[in-house]
């Protein structure tokens, strides 16, 4: 796992020991981030089921203002410390442990990336309700393309604009209608 763009590129990322953590591909995160670019600076970036940070902490290195990072996963939260460490980036990140379902309404973020682990599918909808009630500006979901029309098109205020396919992995993004 490593950067690819901005502050950061090409700097390696450990990544969380197991087979628990499905690390956001390369070639998905670099279009996300294509379609972000115009968002990104100084913005606060929401990374919920964060892992080992890899998204978080692309968007930090292409000029995000702060990171949140939520997980739950001890290895994970041991891989995400490390990254920070190692990229010396603690001033401007959080890390917050536990049910990202039940703490992602907690914080203030323009732009918010959920990407729980595909086989708890309750964890979409439980944290796009959650979002919908008190909308942010940007939320955008990771899933498994196949996954795509189980979603719903609104949660509350928000509604789904965009769907961003890549092999197996879709990204939907939602914006407050």
């Amino acid at each position: 796992m490593r950067v690819i763009g901005g502050e950061f590129r090409s700097r390696r990322l450990k990544s969380p020991a197991g087979d628990s953590v499905r690390p956001t591909p390369d070639r998905l995160r670099e279009a996300l981030f294509s379609v972000l670019s115009p968002r990104i600076e100084g913005c606060v970036f929401l990374d919920a089921y964060a892992g080992g940070g890899s998204v978080g902490i692309e968007a930090l290195s292409r000029g995000a203002g702060r990171a949140i990072f939520l997980e739950k996963s001890r290895p994970a939260l041991r891989a995400l410390q490390e990254n920070i460490s190692i990229l010396d980036i603690s001033q401007r990140c959080e890390v917050h442990a536990g049910n990202a379902a039940a703490m992602i309404t907690k914080y203030e973020a323009e732009i918010v990336f959920l990407d729980p682990p595909y086989p708890r599918e309750q964890e979409y909808g439980l944290c796009l309700d959650a979002l919908g009630e008190a909308p942010r500006p940007l939320v955008i979901v990771q899933h498994a393309s196949k996954f795509t029309h189980h979603l719903k098109e609104t949660y509350g205020q928000l509604q789904r604009v965009r769907i961003l396919s890549q092999g197996d992995n879709s990204l939907s993004f939602f914006e407050p209608r």
